[in-house]
């Protein structure tokens, strides 16, 4: 079988994706969780300061996203969203959650504490390398 025949019978085997509806979905999805994130804020500004309600929506969908992956719920979302359920901070809490719940058997420092930290080390290191590079950059246009 040569290169030409071999695709030809992968073109044949491998079933056509719903392009459209799996974009309408993850747009849907993703935007859906916003909106949540938004009423969340919204209801919280009644009792808090705006300082206060940036710190607490985030830690509010930190939690809704661990919740729902502990119950369950939140795979099927992904199945369903596709990467509209991956991008939001739901998503982040989401791997974080499922890679901790998987090795929690092999006890709390080598199975959740590290598997825990396989997910979430590169992402806090990324950010922490971002905000370093973004307030150096910020401190020297403020002499410009």
């Amino acid at each position: 079988m040569n290169k030409q025949e071999y695709c030809a019978y992968l073109q044949e085997k491998t079933p056509n994706s719903p392009i459209m509806k799996n974009c309408l979905r993850a747009f849907l999805t993703g935007g859906g969780i916003c909106c949540i994130g938004e009423g969340i804020g919204d209801l919280l500004k009644i009792w808090l300061h705006a300082e206060e309600v940036r710190l607490w929506v985030p830690i509010c969908m930190v939690f809704i996203g661990a919740f729902l992956t502990a119950i369950g719920v939140y795979d099927k979302l992904g199945k369903f969203a596709g990467g509209g359920s991956i991008i939001p901070i739901t998503g982040f809490s989401n791997s974080i959650t499922s890679s901790a719940m998987e090795f929690r058997h092999e006890g709390f420092i080598l199975g959740l504490g590290a598997k825990l930290f396989t997910i979430a080390g590169p992402v806090i290191a990324y950010g922490t390398a971002a905000s370093i590079v973004y307030g150096l950059l910020y401190w020297i246009a403020k002499f410009l």
